[in-house]
């Protein structure tokens, strides 16, 4: 028989799924955005049982940076593309779980979600149904080629590097700011000031696999403190009033 899941039941249900995988854990998501305690599960789940089926199932270019390193790096995890994908569907060999949430931080935190929850000893033909649906979604999906990614997006040079969106007025040369010193938006190193490359050269390296000029970051480019910037917005509004009036 089905359970029914509240948001909070939702993800309780998913982080007790990936503790109790053995052989197989298909997570189906548009949007992707791992949480710490769900990172440190799979984690374990990957150094734990060398032989487990993992796999992910997301749209493309809705994994950001951080996650895809992330994955990059577990050995028995596979991650796959679909455009079109709207389902959130996360299963194992022992049960399935429907619902509206989708594996993306925010959604846990600050969206109100439902869905049911099957198990295969007490409802097995449901469980073989979806089953069947999950197995239909990953042959429709294209697999990432992530270290392919890796490699080929590293050779390019950075000055061939163009962001699509128009500038905002924040990318403007400040007037007032006397040196010509600024900080890494995103590990705080020291470089030149220069709005229009607010990374360093390492982290660069790592931003321009993807290319989000949203992204989040973590530093003002102009005076180095925490902060949540982007490579689109790299100032803090505290260094914007002061350096750009």
């Amino acid at each position: 028989m089905a359970e029914f899941l509240s948001t909070a039941g939702a993800s309780n249900a998913i982080e007790q799924m990936i503790k109790s995988s053995k052989q197989r854990l298909y997570l189906i998501s548009p949007y992707l955005q791992i949480n710490p305690l769900l990172r440190s599960l799979l984690q374990q789940l990957d150094n734990k049982i060398s032989t487990i089926d993992i796999r992910f199932v997301s749209r493309t270019d809705k994994i950001n940076a951080e996650d895809m390193n992330f994955l990059q790096n577990l050995k028995n995890v596979k991650v796959f593309a679909l455009d079109n994908l709207h389902a959130k569907c996360y299963l194992n060999e022992e049960m399935a779980i429907l619902t509206s949430l989708n594996l993306y931080q925010y959604s846990q935190h600050n969206n109100i979600e439902m869905g049911i929850k099957i198990t295969k000893a007490t409802d097995n033909e449901l469980y073989s149904a979806i089953y069947e649906e999950v197995d239909r979604i990953l042959a429709e999906s294209k697999i990432y080629q992530i270290r392919m990614i890796e490699k080929e997006k590293k050779e390019v040079p950075q000055k061939e590097v163009q962001v699509v969106k128009e500038p905002s007025k924040i990318k403007e040369a400040p007037k007032n700011q006397s040196s010509n010193s600024g900080y890494c938006i995103r590990c705080s190193t020291k470089m030149p000031l220069n709005p229009d490359r607010p990374l360093c050269p390492a982290c660069f390296q790592s931003w321009v696999r993807f290319e989000d000029p949203t992204y989040p970051e973590k530093y003002c480019h102009i005076c180095g403190k925490e902060s949540k910037q982007s490579y689109e917005k790299p100032v803090c509004y505290t260094c914007y009033k002061k350096f750009y009036k």
